[in-house]
């Protein structure tokens, strides 16, 4: 599993509105049980006006998509199959979006 490696949202409950998920956790951690996720929502599914800095705006297989820094979770990384995608060439924005939830900077 690689940092920022982007998953098939495997829960049916969401999986229509958010498809997919990306892994934010450090590849160094790959030994842990659990990983740190966040979804990545279709933009017509977010009900509430996203904040540009908290909410970029990424692409997955040509679809746009918001990723829900916000939304973030622990899940076993054994939920997590074969990636699909890698958000590595929008790592700058995904890091500030994080920077920004942590530290409101």
């Amino acid at each position: 599993m690689a940092h920022l490696d982007v998953y098939l949202n495997r829960d049916a409950r969401t999986a229509k509105s958010r498809p997919y998920v990306v892994e934010l956790q450090s590849g160094l951690l790959d030994n842990l049980p659990t990983t740190v996720i966040a979804p990545l929502a279709k933009p017509q599914s977010v009900d509430r006006l996203s904040i540009l800095r908290l909410n970029p705006t990424v692409s997955v297989k040509g679809t746009a998509l918001i990723l829900l820094v916000q939304d973030l979770a622990a899940i076993p990384r054994t939920l997590l199959k074969a990636p699909v995608a890698n958000l590595s060439p929008q790592r700058d924005e995904i890091l500030a979006a994080l920077d920004f939830l942590f530290t409101g900077f």
